[in-house]
């Protein structure tokens, strides 16, 4: 893997400027993951409008705005208190669907408390900001409030990941990732790796498994 000169690097915690990288991001299309799952259900027969997400560490809420728009109920959660803030206030939502269809959360999502039942779990590039040591726990809770069914969609960091030196985050090599779909029908697998920049410009070696996987 290429070295990385990285301004954290000095320090093994990640910290990241939010608010530059909500302000990079206004305007970005839903994450192909989503619309992938999207797709999945739409080919099934059952009634949209029972449909029940949560969108974990939704940030300024490019899929949680998707998935209201096609009649989703919709928990987002998220541990930055201007995520949720600038999502209220997104000129793009119906206050319709706001004020019955959305709830929000701001809270950690490995502290967080998931419902049960949930059609669909959406973590789009989230789940790396998980510490290592909770991870197991909240991959489990993700599991449990699936139903039979559901789907979890989004991104976990391989192995080879620039980001992998940091103890903050927590990454995963293929045979890993695997393991924790062992009770999924894998449905989108695709790994990544390149070298290329963030959402602000940052210079990174990224690896990165893009998933979809309907629960047995």
């Amino acid at each position: 893997m290429p070295q990385i000169d990285d301004k954290y690097s000095k320090s093994k915690v990640l910290e990241r400027d939010w608010e530059a990288y909500y302000n990079a991001v206004v305007g970005r299309p839903p994450r192909e993951t989503l619309l992938a799952a999207l797709a999945r259900f739409d080919a099934e027969a059952s009634e949209v409008n029972s449909r029940f997400a949560v969108d974990l560490g939704c940030g300024e809420g490019r899929d949680t705005v998707e998935l209201l728009r096609r009649g989703w109920h919709v928990l987002a959660i998220d541990g930055q208190a201007e995520a949720i803030a600038r999502l209220r206030l997104r000129p793009d939502i119906d206050p319709i669907h706001l004020e019955k269809q959305f709830a929000s959360q701001v809270i950690r999502f490995e502290d967080a408390n998931l419902p049960t039942s949930v059609d669909l779990v959406n973590a789009s590039f989230s789940l790396p900001f998980c510490p290592p040591d909770r991870f197991p726990s909240l991959w489990a809770r993700i599991v449990i409030s699936l139903k039979t069914g559901g789907r979890f969609c989004g991104q976990i960091l391989g192995d080879r990941d620039s980001w992998a030196t940091y103890t903050s985050t927590n990454h995963h090599s293929r045979k890993e990732v695997e393991e924790l779909l062992r009770s999924f029908a894998i449905e989108m697998l695709e790994e990544e790796e390149h070298l290329g920049k963030t959402a602000i410009g940052e210079e990174k070696y990224w690896h990165i498994f893009h998933i979809v996987a309907r629960k047995r």
